[in-house]
């Protein structure tokens, strides 16, 4: 996508975050996908993943200034994409900035996947966040209680652009290997509540 496309898919990004019925909006291969206020439980699994990173952050002196957050845009306009994870692992400082996150910034994504919208995080996630260059990428699915950790961002074999070469999937419950984080996955709630 070109930088005057982006720039016009940006402009209507921010005209429509500014409705009252939508909670945050995403730039992806050419479409703007609007997304509306997440569940309970997809909320309080952002909150336990959160604290369970910050947590092992803490006493960890190399993630010394980090901060596992929820909330903040990130931004690649030179490849035409803007996303809203559930979570981020960024330096603090990295907010301290004007406009959305870099995504050279960034060391963790996480997305809990909707019930209403599960194949934005499945393909078009998986396919931005390498091509951002965002080095770990997890996926916590409350409605079949799975998770995958994707990580080794690179190319891929033909002209598919940058793709995770590495993929691992877990069960909750699993004590599950993110980076230099071990998440206990026992502690997500599945939708079904079960």
């Amino acid at each position: 996508m070109d930088a005057k496309t982006y720039a016009r898919m940006r402009a209507i990004a921010e005209e429509l975050m500014e409705r009252e019925d939508t909670w945050a909006v995403e730039i992806g291969e050419g479409v703007i996908t609007m997304i509306m206020s997440p569940v309970n439980r997809h909320e309080l699994t952002a909150l336990r993943l959160r604290r369970q990173i910050e947590r092992q952050m803490a006493d960890d002196p190399e993630w010394a200034g980090h901060v596992a957050h929820s909330g903040p845009e990130i931004e690649a306009p030179a490849i035409g994409r803007m996303r809203r994870p559930d979570l981020v692992v960024v330096a603090e400082q990295a907010l301290d900035t004007p406009g959305f996150l870099d995504t050279a910034d960034v060391a963790l994504v996480a997305e809990v996947v909707s019930t209403s919208n599960p194949e934005n995080d499945y393909r078009e996630k998986t396919r931005d966040y390498p091509a951002m260059g965002i080095p770990l990428y997890l996926i916590i699915d409350p409605r079949d209680k799975t998770l995958a950790v994707l990580s080794d961002p690179g190319p891929s074999p033909g002209d598919d652009g940058p793709r995770y070469r590495a993929r691992h999937d877990y069960a909750f419950g699993d004590a599950v290997a993110v980076g230099p984080w071990v998440v206990d996955s026992g502690e997500f709630p599945a939708y079904d509540g079960s």
